[in-house]
């Protein structure tokens, strides 16, 4: 079995990977590679001039990250709301301003996962929603077809490995793509470039690499999302609120299969045809 041990070797880091050498030590050899990294760098948002938080993140899309995150949290609504969004010339700290003066969350609590995502959100306000099942249908094929999709989106994970894929799609095209090393990070991300860009598409499915906790689970309901789809599982929590919001939530997803843990009504080839029928007019 082979242990491996890295260095880095006075590589300047530059964008979302880094170049390193390691040592490779098996059956008594030892070999030098050449290789890239991801980056985890913290990163600072500063709102209408007050510090708020620091974020473990990968440095690129920071801008889109910053509106994502304020908008998922809540404390935005619009992008008519964002007078300006800018990146320091060290790439350290984000800087929003606000049209209107916002209160800083007396309190952040730590997600669960990869890098630790941070949110002011209690999971039990979600909760509280009222269930909305809108005429959004999707086939098997469809699912399949967009996890193909999603694999094929992984460029950076592809160079370095150690790192989560979030898309956005309308069902049939990929219209966002965020590559994060934490999963949360991604669909800040994906929120808040569909917001910059004015984004509007329907339906709005989402896919990630990463694990569905409730945190995840918000930010999708944020985004709007029909169905969320993951390469891995859910949460019990997640799964609770999904069902609540009217969200279909599919796990462990692969090119050939996944599972359907809530409102497997909306795939075409699960639903009975009056149930079909049923969801196509909204009702």
């Amino acid at each position: 079995m082979a242990v491996i041990g890295y260095f880095i070797n006075g590589v300047t880091m530059t964008g979302a990977n880094l170049a390193i050498e390691y040592l490779q030590f098996e059956n008594g050899r030892q070999t030098k590679f050449k290789a890239e990294i991801i980056v985890e760098t913290p990163v600072s948002l500063t709102v209408n001039g007050e510090l708020w938080l620091t974020f473990m993140c990968t440095p690129v899309e920071l801008e889109a990250m910053a509106v994502g995150f304020l908008f998922n949290e809540g404390l935005i609504h619009s992008i008519d709301e964002v007078e300006d969004v800018r990146l320091c010339a060290a790439g350290d700290n984000i800087d929003v301003w606000l049209n209107h003066s916002v209160e800083k969350p007396s309190a952040w609590r730590r997600t669960s996962g990869c890098t630790g995502g941070m949110t002011s959100i209690e999971a039990e306000i979600q909760i509280l929603k009222p269930a909305v099942l809108n005429g959004h249908t999707i086939s098997d094929r469809q699912i399949t077809n967009l996890v193909e999709k999603l694999f094929e989106s992984q460029d950076l994970y592809k160079k370095t490995g150690g790192v989560h894929t979030s898309i956005l799609s309308d069902g049939e095209n990929v219209i966002i793509m965020a590559e994060d090393i934490g999963r949360h990070n991604t669909l800040d991300k994906i929120a808040g470039r569909f917001l910059l860009d004015r984004i509007d598409v329907s339906p709005r499915i989402l896919l990630t690499t990463g694990r569905i906790s409730s945190e995840m689970l918000q930010k999708a309901n944020r985004i709007g999302a029909a169905v969320l789809i993951s390469r891995t599982s859910p949460s019990s929590l997640s799964i609770k609120m999904a069902s609540d919001l009217g969200i279909t939530m599919i796990g462990y997803a692969r090119r050939d299969r996944f599972r359907v843990y809530t409102h497997p009504e909306r795939i075409l080839s699960y639903a009975p045809k009056k149930q079909i029928e049923k969801t196509k007019r909204g009702s």
